[in-house]
């Protein structure tokens, strides 16, 4: 059967000693900067104003959300037996395991609390970090072809390819799908919404639009992906990620729909002054002139 050849690219890209840095941490480390960066560009134009401080401190409380969400939601949802077994590899995230639905219920409640502390809009903060999101999404996923894991499931696709770890058979590489659909797809999408539409005077509804967007995704890409080993086909022959992604796509839904539009005085002190346009010199002077003739 024809297959394209796995590139063998080496997951870590720096070994000195026991230290050692690898793509896929390079990945978050890249993800999180960047979306930080992103997020002060964006925050010029919300309808809230964020103060680049706030948007600063804000970053750790990401950073842990992702970390520690993740681990626990990979514990919980995917290991919870082995781990039951052995709670003392809980903390051993240098061996892997991350769950991004569990990273993005971190986040979610990092930024609840942190909204709730500095008394800033709850939705407005939430918007802000859901178009941020799919940068981190798309360095992960190619993170993850390059170590060769999360393949896909057996295929006779041209572009099938030979994973080191997937056995002598094709498979589809289902990381780059979601690169694609979670990363760059939903990030344009979530631009041309911030920027030309009027969803971001809805605070909620860009949330929403990235979960129904992430959900969708994930439903469709799970078919061409080969579902985890200790788990195999769940409920009605769907994927764990299958049945997480259902209620963050009704959740979505349920954002769109129940978001509302900023109030008219809000929509007003949110909107950017004009600056008077420069009067010309002449105009100035022959003005100052009359003002003093009328003296």
């Amino acid at each position: 059967m024809f297959a394209l050849a796995f590139p063998t690219i080496d997951p870590t890209l720096i070994e000195i000693g026991p230290f050692a840095i690898r793509w896929y941490a390079l990945a978050y480390i890249g993800g999180i900067l960047l979306g930080w960066r992103y997020a002060l560009v964006l925050a010029r134009t919300s309808p809230y104003p964020f103060e680049r401080r706030t948007l600063d401190d804000f970053l750790l409380w990401v950073t842990l959300g992702i970390v520690l969400g993740g681990r626990l939601g990979y514990v919980l949802f995917y290991k919870p037996g082995y781990f039951l077994e052995h709670p003392a590899e809980i903390v051993f995230v240098w061996q892997g395991g991350m769950a991004f639905h569990g990273g993005m219920l971190g986040v979610a409640i990092g930024i609840v609390v942190f909204a709730r502390l500095r008394r800033i809009p709850l939705l407005a903060l939430g918007d802000l970090v859901a178009c941020v999101v799919p940068i981190g999404l798309f360095l992960g996923r190619i993170a993850n072809f390059i170590n060769g894991e999360l393949f896909g499931r057996v295929s006779d696709v041209p572009w099938a390819m030979v994973f080191p770890r997937g056995g002598d058979l094709p498979r589809h590489p289902s990381q780059l799908y979601e690169a694609g659909l979670e990363g760059l797809v939903l990030f344009c999408l979530l631009w041309l919404l911030w920027r030309h539409s009027s969803l971001k005077q809805r605070p909620g509804a860009i949330s929403g639009v990235f979960l129904a967007g992430y959900g969708l995704s994930r439903f469709v890409v799970e078919f061409a992906r080969e579902p985890d080993a200790h788990l195999g086909f769940l409920f009605a022959g769907a994927t764990m990620g299958q049945l997480l992604s259902v209620p963050m796509v009704l959740l979505g839904l349920g954002l769109i729909l129940w978001a509302r539009p900023l109030p008219p005085e809000q929509r007003a002190a949110a909107a950017p002054e004009k600056k008077p346009a420069p009067r010309a010199k002449g105009a100035a002077k022959a003005r100052t002139k009359g003002k003093s003739g009328r003296r």
